[in-house]
């Protein structure tokens, strides 16, 4: 399964479609992973704010991966020069 992760909605639909497709129930994935099943419940709603660590703990409870990769550039980019940030914030 490759799938386009860009806000927490698609993280949750991508992490409840491989549960489903397992045949787990919540409970039995919180029990592989460690947390609760209100916590799984939560992150499999969108919940925008999650332990990365618990996170990545459970996708691989689930047999998937994060693969972090450049995306193209959007209209709404603005320029900013992150190096020439960088540089100032290291020299003060």
């Amino acid at each position: 399964m490759d799938t386009k992760i860009i806000t927490t909605r698609d993280l949750a639909s991508a992490i409840r479609g491989r549960r489903f497709a397992l045949g787990l129930t919540q409970a039995d994935v919180a029990s592989r992973v460690g947390v609760s099943r209100p916590w799984l419940s939560q992150i499999e709603a969108g919940k925008p704010t999650a332990n990365i660590g618990l996170v990545i703990r459970l996708l691989d409870a689930l047999g998937l991966q994060l693969e972090v990769t450049d995306r193209p550039p959007r209209a709404d980019d603005s320029t900013t020069d992150l190096d020439a940030h960088l540089d100032e914030y290291n020299n003060r």
